[in-house]
């Protein structure tokens, strides 16, 4: 029996910490991360699907790294997030 390989961002917590690296490699336009210069890389670079984009990113949120704007097409760091890569 062959089984399937394990996916690198199957975890919430992975997805969210690669989302998070993804982010941080983005130039930010007045102080906006554009969600399409993260889920590009994320779904077709690193080979995520989006379920796992979706569950990494939910995570960040509810985890205070991340704020979503309203409209959903931007993301800013928040100081719990920014921390991290202090």
């Amino acid at each position: 029996m062959k089984y399937a390989t394990t996916r690198p961002c199957a975890e919430p917590e992975t997805a969210a910490r690669r989302i998070l690296e993804i982010a941080n490699a983005v130039e930010p336009v007045q102080s906006r991360i554009h969600i399409e210069k993260i889920n590009e890389p994320f779904l077709f670079r690193d080979g995520g699907s989006p379920a796992e984009y979706g569950a990494g990113m939910k995570l960040a949120i509810e985890r205070g790294w991340l704020a979503m704007h309203e409209s959903g097409t931007f993301v800013t760091f928040t100081a719990a997030g920014a921390e991290l890569f202090a």
